[in-house]
């Protein structure tokens, strides 16, 4: 019987080796397959004094904060900064004067969320705010750098990089407050295509006070700019003053604004290569000029006169119109502010001449920009684009017989820009007063400065 049972078992077996060796590919399979499926993870084992602990997730990485609360991101960077700054302080390192000092100037870095240059660059944008609080902007270190010679004085200086810091003088940048801010804020609020990455806050000038390198260059020679509304203009006229050796620059209170943006990017620099005195009613203005002076009057529409100037004859013919509207050069609308010529008035809100065709206007007579007219201290007016000559300005010149000076020009051609006359006629004062110094020596340069003075 157990022969039997062993031969029996012998068969089974070599059945089973004969299925299996023609199946094996299907039988191992699915063999691997089930204890793929029985397989269990690998069990953690804690010892015995943390066994009910739990096991805490994963912190956030700094950029996933960014991406998921900026705020929490901002405090952490915040907390990060104050960490690290205050155990380099503890620990008496070097590194601190690195980061946070420049030639031994000290700076501050603006965190995420600082107003300061918004606030500020906004400020100095709006006129009423520049007048006061006495601030202007200044962008560039071209422009910063002028004023540091002058002897402006620097309130908050933003700048991007160490190294545009590094181009200003830095010694005289002691009591000014340095802020190291990103230059994407700076491109925001700045004025210009290319921003060279560094903005100043000023205190606003006093001329009075101000060092010009220019002064021993200077000629007896005044610019009053009357009702300059164009920021181009006037800052091309301040450029052109500064490069003709004017002694100085008055502005009358309808000009616009000499600390515009606008206005500081057109001069180049020149409010600190010469004295400006804004916002000058006309008794100010005589009050700044020295005694005696002529003042003469820029004419930029001479009317029947351009063409009765070609003649030599009549070259100094002096042409006297009877009415306020034969002047096209002046604003045939009075100053309502000086009663003497209140009873001339008769409806304000009339644009027609005729109602000022009874005022009696000053009369200058005429001359050609190329004659000799700047003899002694003088001063030009340029009047505006619009407005014209103020009625003032032409009786200052009357008062101090000045003349009518105009560029001629050719027939069926509009006149001049007020900026691109102001520079023909300040140069050509300019190369008549040097002319005149030559010729009479130093005693009439003496007394020029003297008067000046």
């Amino acid at each position: 019987m157990a022969a039997y049972t062993r031969s029996v078992l012998c068969v089974v077996s070599t059945e089973r080796h004969a299925f299996l060796t023609r199946g094996s590919g299907i039988v191992v399979e699915a063999r691997r397959y089930v204890r793929g499926l029985r397989r269990k993870p690998v069990k953690v084992l804690f010892p015995d004094n943390q066994a009910d602990k739990t096991i805490k997730p994963r912190p956030q990485s700094q950029k996933e904060a960014n991406n998921n609360n900026p705020a929490a991101a901002r405090r952490l960077e915040e907390r990060d900064f104050v960490k690290a700054t205050s155990n380099v302080q503890s620990a008496g390192k070097h590194v601190s004067a690195a980061k946070d000092q420049v030639d031994g100037l000290r700076f501050e870095r603006a965190f995420p969320g600082d107003k300061r240059l918004a606030r500020l660059a906004s400020v100095a944008r709006s006129r009423t705010f520049r007048e006061h609080q006495g601030k202007i902007l200044l962008e560039g270190r071209r422009l910063i750098c002028d004023a540091l010679d002058a002897g402006a004085n620097p309130q908050m200086v933003f700048f991007s990089t160490v190294d545009r810091l590094r181009e200003l003088p830095v010694a005289k940048l002691k009591r000014a407050t340095l802020v190291k801010v990103k230059f994407e804020d700076i491109k925001l609020w700045s004025d210009v295509v290319a921003p060279q990455g560094v903005i100043a806050i000023f205190s606003r000038p006093d001329p009075s006070r101000l060092n010009f390198a220019n002064r021993g260059h200077s000629v007896p020679l005044s610019l009053i700019c009357d009702n300059i509304r164009d920021p181009g203009n006037l800052g091309t006229m301040l450029r052109c003053a500064a490069a003709a050796g004017c002694h100085d620059v008055l502005l009358t209170k309808g000009c616009v604004d000499a600390w515009e943006p606008k206005v500081l990017r057109a001069a180049m620099g020149a409010h600190f290569r010469l004295p400006i005195y804004p916002s000058l009613d006309w008794n100010d203005i005589e009050n700044h000029l020295p005694k005696p002076v002529t003042v003469h009057v820029a004419d930029s529409s001479c009317g029947a006169d351009t063409s009765r100037e070609t003649n030599d004859s009549q070259v100094n013919v002096s042409h006297k119109p009877a009415k306020a509207g034969d002047y096209g050069w002046v604003s045939t609308r009075p100053n309502h502010k000086n009663m003497r010529y209140e009873e001339y008035i008769s409806d304000s809100d009339s644009d027609s001449d005729s109602e000022f065709d009874g005022l009696s206007l000053p009369r200058v007579d005429t001359k050609l920009y190329h004659e000799s007219w700047a003899q002694s201290p003088t001063a030009l007016v340029i009047g505006g684009e619009t407005q014209g000559l103020s009625l003032e300005a032409v009786e200052l010149a009357e008062k101090t017989a000045g003349r009518r000076l105009f560029i001629p020009i050719v027939p069926n051609m509009d006149s001049l820009n007020s900026a691109m006359a102001a520079s023909i006629l300040l140069f050509e004062g300019r190369k008549q007063l040097l002319k005149l110094q030559q010729t009479s020596g130093r005693e009439w340069e003496t007394k020029t400065k003297q008067q000046f003075s």
